[in-house]
């Protein structure tokens, strides 16, 4: 039986029902053995007591000279063997108490009966064994100590000692023995049922715990608990992630020392309950405090969410609204295009129509063909669904789509490449969402990007912890002018463009929780990253 054991439990081979943990067990079992040694170094003491010898005759002097050190001594056996398990739990138990019953009987009978009073020692085995092995298990040690102590009155009766007053007293013990089996199995049983109470609460609270920190570590919003001293006690990956460092912080200066005056400030004015901060080369942090009130202590919470998240927030609540009207304008606005289109083309069928009218129904159609190209876009993004994204693995995935789009568009597979990294990146999105910005990123390498200066490089690569896919174009990059207002609607600098590409790609990439931006790179190659959500990392939004 292992001794690190704590969950093992030990029952009674006679019954079923009962049992206790194995180091409370091992516990209890180690105090009835010190108290068979105490006991039994009580016996031997006596031994050379010359009063109590002379109150015996030879023959129960031998009985009680061997019984008294065979007790002791194998009581001596019984601790060496508990305190190097050499055999199990329970039948260490059992040994001890059967040995009990038949020793202490014989000392009783080599003292003179039950009149001697060694009888009742016979119930403090009775409920050690019911306490040690089972409750039941306390009457069957009841009847066999019952049954000695009728045993030897009995012999004792038939060498002419007969005393009707000793069975009496014979009679009394084994009550007293069946009453304390019974009072032990009732003790047992209750404590059974507190300990299995104590382990289902003990389990409820462990799981509480592990459920409590799993949610705390995988929010969206970073959570650091801090005392008044400014000592942080607790903090969720999603702070460290926010703020980028290296290791937890052990003190909110370590994080900043903005941070650090703002709650000393709120401390003394709990109406500032938040504050700005402003990380180099990161956006803004939201950071908010909050009282946390226990028995004991009182802890502070600071919360820390990415400004670009509320705006995302305010965002799509704007662009839900303005969808649902501008799908309701551009419905109302194709039945008089259509008729303009239709009324176009009846004009250019007429004989009678000069070369320069001909020309003016030409671009009369060309134009009608961009708005109707334009209210097929807007109406694409009012009917943008929701986002159902699935782990999709990056590079498997990019090169199907590669000679899926090049097959389509009639591309050569020398205009694109595809470069990936050993490592396996998942990333959370929705298929369909990720494919049609994949489709605006490379129609519009296409289109800008100079494709015949070279290659138009779709790279995959791990950016900040997070799986990017970077296109890569040939073009000369786009003037700061023009970058603030890169994914503004209907924002174009070519005359046959809607504006609308980039704009529904940005957003399509803030629906999935994900990132496009553009930059410039060292050798002045155009790059759009779309950063996306790891799907190996596993958050709770909220």
């Amino acid at each position: 039986m292992p001794a690190n054991s704590s969950e093992i439990i030990y029952p009674c081979p006679v019954s079923k029902g009962y049992g206790i943990p194995a180091q409370q067990a091992w516990n209890l079992l180690k105090v009835f053995v010190i108290y068979r040694l105490i006991l039994g170094g009580l016996f031997v003491t006596l031994l050379y007591n010359s009063s109590h010898l002379s109150s015996l005759d030879s023959y129960k002097d031998y009985l009680y000279a061997y019984g008294s050190q065979s007790y002791l001594a194998l009581s001596i056996m019984s601790a060496i063997c508990l305190f190097w398990r050499l055999s199990d739990y329970s039948t260490q138990a059992q040994w001890l108490i059967f040995t009990d019953i038949i020793i202490l009987s014989l000392l009783m009978h080599a003292c003179g009966g039950v009149k001697c009073g060694i009888g009742i020692l016979l119930a403090v085995s009775i409920a050690s064994g019911g306490l040690l092995i089972g409750g039941r298990c306390a009457m069957l040690f009841a009847a066999l100590a019952s049954l000695a102590v009728l045993t030897e009155q009995i012999y004792s009766s038939s060498d002419g000692n007969y005393d009707p007053a000793s069975f009496t007293y014979a009679g009394m013990l084994g009550a007293a023995f069946f009453t304390t089996a019974l009072l032990s199995y009732i003790l047992a049983k209750r404590s059974e049922e507190a300990s299995q109470l104590v382990s289902q609460q003990k389990q409820t609270i462990v799981k509480l715990e592990e459920l409590n920190h799993y949610i705390i570590q995988h929010l969206q919003s970073g959570i650091i608990i801090a005392d008044k001293a400014q000592t942080v006690h607790t903090v969720n990956e999603a702070s460290i992630r926010l703020i980028h460092l290296a290791a937890s912080p052990k003190k909110l200066s370590d994080i900043s020392e903005h941070l650090s005056h703002a709650f000393e400030a709120w401390l003394t004015n709990f109406k500032r309950d938040f504050v700005l901060l402003k990380f180099p080369n990161q956006s803004e942090i939201h950071c908010r405090f909050m009282v946390l009130p226990t028995s004991q202590q009182t802890f502070y919470m600071i919360i820390f969410e990415d400004i670009a998240l509320y705006s995302q927030r305010l965002q799509q609540s704007k662009l839900a609204s303005l969808g649902r009207l501008t799908a309701s304008i551009a419905h109302e606005i194709r039945n008089p295009l259509s008729a303009i289109t239709h009324a176009s083309q009846l004009l250019a069928e007429s004989p009678s129509l000069t070369s320069q009218d001909q020309r003016l129904t030409k671009i009369i159609e060309t134009h009608a063909g961009r708005v109707n190209f334009i209210i097929e876009d807007i109406l694409q993004l009012s009917r943008r669904t929701d986002s159902r994204r699935e782990k999709i693995p990056l590079k498997n995935w990019l090169n199907d789509y590669l000679k899926n789009f090049m097959l389509l568009n009639t591309v050569h597979e020398d205009q694109f490449s595809l470069l990936t990294t050993s490592q396996s990146l998942t990333a959370l999105i929705d298929p369909g969402h990720l494919r049609q910005i994949m489709d605006n990123l490379c129609q519009n390498a296409l289109k800008y990007g100079k494709p015949e200066l070279g290659q138009i490089v779709v790279h995959v690569r791990s950016y900040q912890n997070s799986p990017c896919i970077e296109v890569i174009d040939n073009g000369s990059g786009i003037s700061q002018e023009h970058l603030k207002n890169l994914f503004e609607p209907f924002f174009t600098t070519s005359p046959t463009g809607t504006g609308l590409g980039l704009y529904i790609s940005r957003e399509l990439a803030e629906l999935n929780q994900a990132n496009l931006s553009y930059l410039l790179l060292d050798d002045s190659r155009s790059c759009f990253r779309l950063c996306l959500q790891d799907a190996e990392r596993n958050q709770i939004e909220i």
